[in-house]
This record gives structure tokens, C-alpha cells and sequence, in this order.
């Protein structure tokens, strides 16, 4: 199985290019998958830099309704005719960043008929193939997350808090070994990890995603509580853990500097065989 990190916040060689978004390829000996498509189309530009042939993914999947994610998707179906495209109904919301006095659309852009007739909305737990399930309705323990209060939905009635029922992740399992690919992980990366868990009887050999703790405060109490606590959870097993994206480079060398190698980073470009 081989994963490689089609766009990012970063990229780890010249020639590709870097935005703040996510965009993930998949390959095992039975799919070619891509996971998120980034803000724009910029990640087919890097697919093709190395190498990669996008109009060959027979699986695409969507993490979440945020445009940083999603926003390259019409670009994807120009260059890709046939893979479905699997999100949830929820992704399709109208989600916004609320700060006082602004108001900022993140969702994901209005697609055409042609886009909307290829998806496939997801339940709870879906088993795409032997080997590939998609999982969301993670536990939200808050006391193992960042607190976004700033991720709203807007309804009828007015914005409401982001309960994240639009993301959802993906687990991939060949030979013997398991990858779990995060998103954002909005919900906390432990909250995930220990879904992915029950799921699998044991933990993926691999995480991939973003841990969504970009906004937390160096040095304020309760982001060094929610550091410790998420360092002692991925400390345990055996789990290497490749992140970037909304992660942030505070909690990322706080993270790494407690996990002895085991963190990495998820530079555009990179890629991790399994």
C-alpha cells in the first residue's frame, strides 16, 4: 500500500505546489483512491509533477464540508469521468467561521448537476470493498479535543455550533497491516483513533491527517493539558503517525518532541509505504 500526500499547507521539494488545504492518494492492489481534493485544483498540478494519474481513481472520498478540502472537487471530475465520489448528506451544509462582527463561508462551493450526480452519501459505517471502510459518529469526548466555537452551521434558525456529523474517515487494510486517514479530525485525533480501534480490534499501523489543533495557545493551561493527554494516548502501541494541515507547528513539535519519532511530517509530496 502506498500513500502519498497530493497537496498540503507545505510541500517537501521544489516544483510542487503548497496551499492551506489537504489532498491524499491511495493506491493498494485493488483500488486507486483519492482522498480530499484540497481548495482548488492545484493538487492535480503536483499529481501530475509526480507522476501520478488521477483519471485512473476508481474511489474518491470526501473527509468533510469544508471547502480547504473539497474545493478541487468539480476540477477532479474534469480530469476523472467515472469514480464515485463518497461524503456524507451533512457535507453539503452551509458552514461557516463566525468571529465577531464576520461572518465567513467555508463550506463547500455549489457544484453542477454533473458533479452532484456522481455522489454517494454515506451512513455511519460503510464497507466500500474488502479492505476499505469509511466510519464517522466518533464519540466526542470534548476533554480530547480543541474547541472550535468558531465552526458554525447556518440554518434556518440561525447559526449553531459545528457538530461535525459531515466528517467521517477512512480506513484502508491490505497484507495484514491498517491506515487510518483523517481529515481534520475535528473531533479530536484520539476520539478518532479509538473509533478506528473498536472497529478494527486493535490500532492502524498508520494515522494520516490532520489533528486539528492549529488554535491552540502556547504555553495557556488547557492546551498544555490536551497536548499531554493526546501525547500519552498516541504513545501507546505501536501507531506511526503522519500529520500537518490544521495540526499547527506549536502542537506538532510539542507532540513530537513526546512521541520519539513517531510523529512525521505530511508535506505535500510525501510519500509512506506500508
Amino acid at each position: 500500500m502506498k500513500i502519498v500526500t497530493l497537496l498540503e499547507n507545505t510541500a517537501c521539494r521544489p516544483g510542487l505546489r503548497a496551499a492551506r488545504g489537504l489532498s491524499l492518494y491511495v493506491e493498494t492492489r485493488r483500488h486507486r483512491i483519492l482522498f480530499d481534493m484540497g481548495p482548488d485544483p492545484q493538487f492535480l498540478d503536483n499529481a501530475r509533477e509526480l507522476g501520478i494519474d488521477l483519471s485512473a481513481v476508481d474511489v474518491a472520498v470526501l473527509s468533510h464540508g469544508h471547502s480547504d478540502h473539497g474545493g478541487g472537487l468539480a476540477a477532479f471530475c474534469e480530469v476523472n469521468q467515472t469514480a464515485r465520489i463518497y461524503l456524507r448528506r451533512e457535507a453539503l451544509g452551509a458552514y461557516y467561521a463566525v468571529l465577531p462582527g464576520q461572518e465567513n463561508y467555508i463550506g463547500l462551493p455549489e457544484e453542477p448537476e454533473a458533479v452532484r450526480r456522481r455522489f454517494a452519501f454515506t451512513g455511519e459505517r460503510e464497507e466500500l470493498d474488502e479492505g476499505l471502510r469509511l466510519f464517522s459518529g466518533v464519540e466526542d469526548d470534548r476533554a480530547l479535543r480543541a474547541v472550535a466555537p468558531k465552526l458554525q452551521e447556518k440554518t434556518a434558525a440561525g447559526y449553531r455550533p459545528d457538530g461535525f456529523a459531515h466528517e467521517q474517515h477512512l480506513l484502508v487494510e491490505e497484507d495484514g497491516k491498517a491506515v487510518l486517514l483523517a481529515g481534520c479530525g475535528h473531533l479530536g485525533i484520539v476520539n478518532t483513533l479509538r473509533a478506528a480501534e473498536a472497529l478494527l480490534g486493535r490500532r492502524p499501523e498508520v494515522v494520516i491527517g490532520g489533528f486539528h489543533l492549529f488554535e491552540l495557545e502556547p504555553g495557556a493551561p488547557e492546551a498544555e493539558r490536551l497536548i499531554a493527554l493526546t501525547a500519552e494516548e498516541l504513545s501507546r502501541g505501536e501507531s506511526v503517525y503522519y500529520t500537518g494541515h490544521c495540526t499547527g507547528e506549536w502542537a506538532f513539535r510539542q507532540l513530537a518532541g513526546r512521541l520519539e519519532g513517531r510523529l512525521r511530517e505530511m508535506s505535500g509530496g510525501t510519500m509512506v509505504v506500508v
